[in-house]
């Protein structure tokens, strides 16, 4: 009855408040938070769990006859997709947006052995559950590592691929020391909003701060107060632990699809830096190179190159990735 009063006093709370407020509690499954479409659920049993998985499917009023997948990063949900989803629309695209099994409103399991494969795998059962036997496939950060996976898993399925400053461009564990998931954990149990926002000022906006990149603070921040936040911290270091021991780089040249890499210059994202030597440091998460590097060893590959601009160009530069990944959608094959 207890846990009942205290869900029921997360739902009350407006979406608005909760989204803009860093002390209202994030629900575990994001009840409280107002997405910018419906979003519905299909039901999964994975390792002995039943589990649902969200997701939002934004349908065109005049369609051309093409689907996008949205898939999220580690730090975020679909949520932030919204205006990449709303111009898609009004170009006749149909949008899914899923959140993977351990972020957003989907389900968070008591402990799961998560792998790239798995959440392809329930990605496909999204597309199979709508009738969708062929999309093209966008992900940004963890999502570009997710979407590379889908590419190499189900070609027959992928149209075209958009990584967009992907995670995964070269592999870590061959310079960054390992950490446990227990060690992961216990990092995770330290967040607050200070320490989330700082993170994201520093290495997501070159210390530009606007206040539309609240929301996304906020919403991890207000999980920290939640009941749950253990179990949704233990969700978090098996995906961080997943990213760093699961490297794509190996297989760039196996895609067979038309593939889009738009790389903010700025980034210099890179999994357990801090605990790299000083000089291997430096070494890491240079985007600029790296994603010249990929570009050549995919073989149907075009580099779009934004300067100025970090981990997050749909966000900090969106006029400079919409218009490329909306004309390489409009591309017909040769």
């Amino acid at each position: 009855m207890i846990r009942i009063l205290f869900i029921l006093s997360l739902l009350v709370s407006t979406s608005l408040l909760a989204q803009n407020d860093p002390k209202v509690l994030s629900a575990t499954n994001l009840e409280n938070i107002a997405y910018p479409y419906p979003v519905q659920f299909i039901h999964l049993k994975i390792q002995g769990e039943s589990l649902q998985m969200a997701y939002m499917d934004v349908k065109p009023a005049t369609p051309n006859g093409k689907t996008v997948v949205l898939l999220h990063g580690k730090n975020f949900s679909g949520a932030y997709w919204e205006r990449t989803a709303k111009d898609l629309r009004a170009k006749g695209f149909r949008v899914i947006i899923p959140d993977q099994i351990g972020f957003g409103k989907s389900s968070k399991p008591e402990s799961i052995q998560y792998s790239f494969q798995l959440l392809a795998k329930n990605t496909k059962s999204i597309l199979d559950s709508l009738g969708i036997a062929k999309a093209n496939i966008l992900g940004h950060s963890m999502g570009g590592m997710l979407a590379t996976r889908f590419a190499l898993m189900f070609p027959e399925t992928t149209e075209k691929l958009i990584l967009e400053n992907p995670l995964g461009l070269e592999d870590w564990k061959v310079k960054v020391p390992y950490q446990t998931v227990e060690e992961w954990y216990a990092g995770e149990l330290k967040q607050s909003y200070e320490v989330i926002k700082q993170y994201q000022l520093t290495n997501y906006y070159d210390n530009k701060w606007k206040p539309e990149y609240d929301q996304w603070v906020n919403i991890l921040a207000g999980w920290t107060n939640n009941i749950d936040y253990p179990r949704i911290a233990w969700n978090s270091a098996l995906t961080y632990d997943m990213i760093f021991t699961q490297p794509v780089a190996y297989e760039f040249q196996n895609i067979k699809v038309p593939t889009l890499l738009i790389i903010g210059q700025r980034d210099r994202t890179a999994l357990g830096k801090a605990k790299a030597p000083k000089d291997v440091q430096e070494t890491l998460g240079n985007y600029p190179v790296l994603g010249r590097e990929t570009a050549k060893k995919i073989p149907q590959a075009k580099l779009v190159e934004i300067p100025g601009t970090g981990h997050l160009p749909h966000i900090e530069a969106y006029d400079q990735f919409i218009a490329p990944l909306i004309s390489f959608l409009s591309e017909t094959g040769k």
